[in-house]
């Protein structure tokens, strides 16, 4: 895919209807022959559209205005270039814990959850965050993740999690005021309630840190799963993180998973993890797969608002 494409795509299958303003910028840096001259200069993985938007917020440039941005990422490309060779998106987004919940109730309980592609961890805290399935609620305190489910019914409970570890080549810190930073600055402008959301599961997180290992995917993940304990059902689990990884990787991470003990949750885009004869897409925006030990199970909005179950 051509940076062009990534852009173009981009627009069209994942801001539209999300994010007005990251659409726009999109559609523009698509048709503009010098960004993308520059934007060229890096190793393919660093030239994301939620990439260079995080970026560009977290150095304080605007991402509202197509022609306000272009001209401060022109300016001051030497900063933006730095910071994008050294950053990969890590959007944490607890909100995904409600598209994963109808799963992990269902598995044998106690669970052991190791997430892969971790960022700060906020996913691993299922047990602790409050539900709201349209007028089904479940749990209390903060945050409260609003999701709309149709095909089953909604979970009963919150799961039972007695160990909860993460694997990341970078992970962040909720403690670290600069990792928060780029948490936030990986939210889209208009998603307001994203950030109190992060803000409120960072207070969870703080107040127990999960164990999170510096590694890649397949060399280090048999060693961390070897960790858990084995009363407990080993859950590993990923949401929106292989389409960062190249092809053969990924192939090489499903066999090092599928040999595992206990479970295999996956929760991806379609066209990352494919999977025959997926029924056809809700309308209303982009949507990944959600599957557990390689069977899929259901369509899932890409920040957890929505999960609609297969029939």
């Amino acid at each position: 895919m051509t940076t062009v494409d990534r852009y173009a795509t981009f627009a069209a299958r994942e801001a539209r209807g999300v994010s007005p303003a990251y659409e726009r910028l999109s559609e523009a840096v698509a048709r503009d022959g010098e960004l993308l001259t520059r934007i060229d200069t890096l190793p393919p993985a660093k030239r994301q559209p939620n990439l260079l938007f995080g970026v560009v917020r977290l150095l304080g440039g605007p991402v509202e205005d197509p022609a306000a941005f272009r001209a401060y990422a022109l300016d001051n490309w030497p900063a933006v270039e730095a910071e994008m060779r050294v950053r990969a998106t890590q959007t944490n987004e607890p909100g995904r814990c409600a598209v994963l919940l109808p799963v992990l109730a269902s598995l044998p309980q106690p669970l052991a959850l190791l997430e892969v592609g971790a960022s700060a961890g906020l996913n691993l805290y299922p047990d602790r965050y409050a539900y709201r399935y349209g007028d089904h609620s479940l749990g209390a305190g903060e945050p409260v993740l609003d999701c709309a489910i149709s095909g089953t019914a909604p979970p009963a409970r919150r799961p039972e999690v007695v160990w909860r570890a993460g694997l990341d080549l970078n992970p962040l810190d909720v403690r670290d005021p600069a990792d928060v930073a780029w948490l936030d600055a990986l939210i889209w402008p208009e998603h307001g309630h994203r950030r109190e959301r992060l803000r409120a599961a960072a207070a969870v997180a703080s107040a127990e840190p999960p164990l999170l290992v510096r590694g890649d995917l397949v060399d280090d993940l048999p060693a961390l799963a070897a960790r858990a304990p084995r009363e407990a059902t080993l859950v590993v689990f990923h949401t929106s993180v292989l389409y960062q990884v190249p092809p053969p990787r990924r192939e090489a991470f499903a066999e090092v998973v599928r040999g595992l003990p206990g479970h295999w949750i996956a929760n991806e885009d379609p066209d990352v993890l494919r999977y025959p004869a997926l029924p056809e897409q809700p309308r209303g925006g982009f949507h990944n797969v959600l599957a557990l030990d390689g069977r899929p199970l259901a369509w899932t909005r890409g920040h957890g608002q929505a999960i609609t179950w297969f029939g």
